[in-house]
């Protein structure tokens, strides 16, 4: 019991050492997040959750470890949505590319301390309530084929019940203030837009989290596996976001990808007790669909710009100002 709370003390630290890094020395000052930079910053952070899961593997055996890269693949791959919610966002508020990567970072902050609370209730409940497996293996099947059939899901900012909410009581500014999220103006604390939007950024990937922590408890209900999982894969979104964000209109099949994870995940939860799919074929399946989506995004662009361009036009003419 020691020796694993130190592990869990351990691997908490090294992410907190990692976010400093990351704000307090290449990120210091507020610029605007190049290709290559990014490129960069993701492969150090799939590089870290490879290593992490070559230390699973020599602490824990195979089968965890197996867990363990299938549960960041699929949160990975789920973490792609989440990138295209954020670029409509950013688009709508006009965020300055130098302000987003300050903002994204204080959003997975955020998004890390959800994700635990959501992993130990999730755990706790699948435990005590083994029948629940049924209703969130349900719930991914059903959030599985409504991403497969919505073709222009639409975004409405002003609408978010929280940001509604917050500006009853909380004054904001019209314009960013050099990157601030408050500024003191006569004795009075002023909210800037790039609070609003940070708020915004929190809320969607709450609403996020309803899908992927499930998916994940279809995996495994080891609460530090579904942890370390969770982190690696949402630490990697910043940059991954800055690397995809100007190519997302290109994958026009990725979301046919991701809803057949989905689907497969959820009924692979609700078949568990009666018959439990090797680890490794499950990985092998994901990793299927997510490769097939994405080289059908490659190879039939013509079709796929009939098909979805106009789809991916449209998620963004909706934004209503």
């Amino acid at each position: 019991m020691s020796s694993s709370i130190f592990l869990w003390i351990g691997f908490n630290i090294f992410i907190l050492v990692m976010l400093a890094i990351d704000l307090g020395i290449f990120h210091r000052k507020a610029h605007e997040v190049r290709f290559k930079e990014a490129i960069i910053w993701s492969l150090i952070w799939i590089g870290l959750a490879f290593i992490f899961n070559v230390g699973i593997y020599f602490w824990r055996g195979l089968e965890i470890a197996l867990q363990f890269l299938n549960g960041y693949l699929i949160e990975k791959s789920l973490s792609v949505d989440n990138i295209f919610v954020f670029l409509l966002i950013f688009s709508y508020f006009r965020v300055p590319q130098k302000y987003q990567h300050k903002v994204l970072f204080w959003g997975i902050i955020g998004a890390l301390i959800m994700r635990a609370i959501f992993i130990a209730a999730g755990v706790i409940l699948i435990q005590k309530f083994h029948w629940l497996i049924y209703v969130f293996g349900s719930f991914l099947v059903f959030t599985g084929i409504k991403m497969a059939l919505q073709k222009d899901k639409e975004i409405h900012p002003e609408r978010n019940p929280i940001l509604r909410f917050f500006r009853r009581f909380v004054p904001l500014t019209d314009q960013y203030e050099e990157g601030r999220f408050f500024v003191k103006r006569e004795r009075h604390y002023f909210a800037t837009p790039l609070f609003v939007v940070l708020l915004l950024v929190e809320t969607t990937d709450l609403i996020f989290a309803v899908d992927s922590i499930p998916a994940i408890l279809a995996i495994t209900t080891d609460p530090f596996i579904v942890y370390t999982s969770n982190v690696f894969a949402i630490l990697g979104l910043r940059s991954l976001y800055f690397a995809l964000s100007g190519m997302m209109e290109r994958f026009y099949y990725l979301h046919y990808g991701l809803s057949a994870i989905l689907v497969f995940v959820g009924i692979k939860m609700t078949l568990s007790d009666v018959y439990k799919i090797p680890t490794f074929i499950s990985l092998a399946i994901v990793a299927v669909f997510l490769l097939i989506s994405v080289i059908a995004s490659i190879i039939l662009p013509k079709l796929g710009e009939s098909v979805s361009k106009i789809w991916f036009l449209n998620r963004r003419g909706k934004i209503k100002r």
